[in-house]
């Protein structure tokens, strides 16, 4: 009895003075769930940083790196020469999306099930919007323009030059380029193979040559980093359907805690959308 009485002293000592000690209270006002999705995601930022600072670190150390202007200016519709709009559509949708889900964690504070899931909806076709369009444009630069892990048909010149265009004997010259502008391996002849140029000016001036592939990193790094983030845009997708279906359910309303699933995923979303913003960054602007 004597001991039990010192340890009950000795507790409420700790509870009474100063009030610092209040038990099993929640770290930094957080949940557990939601501190472990910051730990995740806090690691994921770190993998994408990695990914993000090794391509940033190729593209500056190779003289022949294709241009965004050049290599993304399609548009759906078979308009062509349009820099980077068809990519800003993508952003917009996908910011878009952020915005929806900011209003569903809203009307999940206000524990509205009919708000939840009306703008959790607008969120997931936002993402399925998404990764229509990254689909699309893999499609375009695999199919039409040939670029893959292995080979990148796109780059600029270090020299000035002008195309040798024809076969056989009626070989004559072509189109004319300066010395960083941008190239498609087959653009100017409508087949996919390396042209031959003879180079105007410099100490090599007379001599033709052939035009060589871009980097091969470009394709691969485009792929690879592209495709991780649409794999989360992928798995956000699928967890928002599930959580909205729950949500849809009567699943949280038990709870009474401003529907906090929601909440998580939604930490989720927003840290994918500014992933998107570096990769467009990299990829599209530098």
């Amino acid at each position: 009895m004597a001991s039990v009485s010192i340890a009950h002293e000795h507790d409420h000592t700790h509870t009474t003075e100063g009030g610092s000690w209040k038990g099993g209270s929640e770290p930094f006002k957080a949940s557990y769930g939601k501190l472990m999705m910051w730990y995740f995601l806090l690691s994921d930022a770190f993998t994408f940083s990695g990914f993000l600072i090794a391509y940033g670190a190729l593209r500056f150390s190779v003289p022949t790196w294709p241009v965004p202007d050049f290599v993304f200016s399609t548009f759906p519709g078979g308009f062509h020469h349009k820099p980077l709009l068809f990519v800003t559509v993508m952003t917009f949708i996908l910011l878009a999306s952020s915005f929806t889900m900011v209003r569903a964690v809203q009307e999940g504070h206000r524990e509205n099930k009919s708000g939840v899931v009306k703008w959790m909806l607008w969120t997931i076709v936002g993402g399925l919007a998404f990764l229509g369009c990254q689909a699309w444009e893999w499609t375009t630069l695999m199919g039409a323009e040939h670029m893959t892990i292995k080979q990148n048909p796109f780059g600029t010149h270090t020299e000035t030059g002008v195309y040798m265009m024809g076969d056989g004997h009626d070989i004559k010259e072509g189109d004319p380029f300066k010395a960083g502008q941008s190239y498609l391996i087959h653009q100017h002849d409508g087949k996919f193979a390396p042209l031959k140029y003879k180079v105007t000016e410099g100490p090599d001036a007379g001599v033709v040559k052939e035009q060589q592939m871009g980097p091969k990193a470009f394709g691969a790094l485009f792929f690879f980093i592209t495709g991780f983030h649409g794999f989360h845009v992928l798995s956000g997708v699928a967890f928002l359907l599930i959580i909205c279906l729950n949500a849809a359910t009567g699943l949280y309303i038990k709870r009474k805690n401003g529907y906090e699933m929601v909440e998580k995923i939604g930490l989720y979303w927003h840290f994918v959308d500014l992933v998107w913003v570096f990769v467009f960054l990299c990829f599209y602007l530098l």
